[in-house]
């Protein structure tokens, strides 16, 4: 019998009154690619920090090639071959290509770096993930977030890795190099490491793992082969129920145009908008990253300067500040939750009405208003006054939602509203979505997103942008995954 590579008995670990992990097993087998997937919350982020050394568990044992494996730090899981990539990445990104992959295992010799042997690690590390060519004395932070993930698994290499841990690598890529990605990691299993991949995304489980594993409330739920369990069945064990329905949405009626938009151009990008978005709709932005998309939001909402074309918002002309939008019923859900959708060292209630702080005023009337929202789209928090920060970022993602729902806004803008969300989730999120604009007073919805099934399921009208140019907006019935990625790739030209 085989030795697995990794093994995870009993794992289990509590943090006070809640209990994060009850006693979980795991097995990888040599050059074996895993999938862990669960919703948020499930105890995925414990379990992984507890493999990489960042807590210490309270009961349960591992082992790596049939050996007892207690890391008490970060720095003692890397000794040990267990290399940890983050959806939020983790390289300095003033330092070079070659002082990243190196860092903290500098070689020296008497006291002075040896240059020329990190030099040499650093590009053998490199060419097994096939980007020899990489300029290894260029700052990190100049390339592109896949070009990062590939230094932050040659870091992993460099210092001998047994098993990778990839959580939501795709996250923030654009399809292309999501694809890319899946070659590097398949040739990297080829040669002996063992892959843990985590992912919300169902159809990369598919194409990538052999063998899965499911969390539930801390708990190992279910595990077996991919390619003999329907994505359905797995959905299944994550949320514990049937879905009854992937894109739930009521009937829709389009009124008034909130949202008039005609010539707009950015600063740089976008080069070239015309859109107009009616009460009672949800319009997609369909595009890669980097196409504009984001811009364009951050336009409408003033985030982002407009140089030319006209801007109408609620029937008021021009361009105006942030302040002034939320004024106006203009709310926005940014793709960098972390850095601009949530004040994350305050509460969880704080966060949620931010955008109505005078209508929470008094004695416990921030939490009063803060509990339903929470219950309706099932924010795990212990409690209303818990940093936002210690969430998961399911949960934190659903904060942010619960934000503009309380506001109430009229137009809703909405950049990646289910980014590193889980599936359970994701329906609440659409769930939401529905009502804002089937509610007594419907509002609309501009939604901007790279994975093409969910507009296709949520949205009445889609419109491409490709290189900053925004194309028509056609219903959603008239378009498929296939045509809206010839559109954003150009293909179809």
């Amino acid at each position: 019998m085989t030795v697995p590579r990794l093994a995870m008995r009993g794992v289990a670990k509590r943090f006070g009154a809640t209990a994060a992990l009850r006693g979980v097993d795991l097995a990888l087998a040599p050059g074996e690619i895993h999938a862990l997937v669960g919703e948020n919350g499930a105890g995925k982020s414990t379990l992984m920090k507890a493999l990489s050394g960042a807590i210490r568990p309270d009961a349960g044992e591992m082992e790596l090639d049939g050996k007892p494996f207690r890391p008490s730090t970060p720095h003692e899981a890397r000794q040990a071959g267990v290399a940890m990539i983050y959806q939020e990445l983790t390289l300095a990104p003033h330092l070079s290509v070659a002082e990243n992959i190196l860092l903290g295992t500098e070689p020296s010799r008497g006291g002075i770096l040896n240059r020329r042997a990190m030099r040499r690690t650093a590009r053998a590390a490199l060419t097994r993930l096939g980007h020899g060519d990489l300029p290894l004395d260029a700052p990190a932070g100049q390339f592109t977030v896949a070009v990062r993930q590939i230094i932050e698994i040659a870091r992993g290499l460099a210092r001998g890795c047994r098993v990778l841990v990839l959580d939501e690598p795709t996250s923030s890529l654009a399809r292309a190099d999501a694809e890319r990605l899946f070659d590097v990691v398949r040739g990297l299993a080829a040669e002996g490491p063992s892959v843990l991949y985590i992912s919300h995304f169902l159809d990369e489980v598919q194409a990538l793992a052999r063998r899965f594993t499911v969390l539930r409330d801390g708990r190992a739920v279910g595990t077996g082969d991919v390619a003999t369990t329907p994505p359905a069945a797995m959905v299944r064990m994550m949320v514990g129920r049937d879905l009854a329905e992937q894109f739930p949405r009521s009937a829709r009626q389009a009124g008034e145009v909130l949202l008039e938009i005609r010539n707009l151009a950015g600063r740089r990008l976008p080069r070239e908008a015309t859109l107009t978005v009616r009460r009672g709709e949800v319009v997609g932005l369909a595009g890669l990253v980097g196409s504009g998309r984001t811009e364009l939001l951050r336009s409408v909402f003033g985030l982002d300067p407009v140089v030319r074309g006209d801007l109408v918002v609620a029937g008021r002309p021009g361009p105006a500040r942030p302040v002034r939008r939320i004024r106006q019923g203009v709310g926005l859900l940014s793709e960098d939750r972390k850095a601009e959708g949530l004040a994350l060292n305050l509460s969880v209630e704080t966060n949620l009405t931010l955008s109505r702080l005078p209508a929470v005023f008094g004695v416990g009337r921030m939490e009063e208003v803060a509990r339903p929202w929470i219950r309706d789209l099932s924010i795990r928090c212990q409690h209303p006054g818990q940093a936002v920060t210690h969430l998961s970022g399911g949960n934190q993602q659903k904060a942010a939602l619960a934000r503009l729902l309380y506001q109430e806004a009229d137009l809703v803008l909405l950049d990646e509203p289910t980014r590193g969300v889980d599936v359970g989730s994701k329906v609440q999120i659409y769930e939401a979505i529905d009502r804002i604009v089937t509610r007594p007073r419907p509002g609309a919805v501009l939604l901007a997103g790279s994975y093409f099934p969910e507009l296709l399921g949520i949205c009445d009208r889609i419109a491409v942008m490709r290189r900053g140019v925004l194309g028509p907006a056609r219903p959603a019935a008239e378009w498929t995954t296939a045509s809206l990625l010839e559109a954003a790739t150009g293909a179809a030209a």
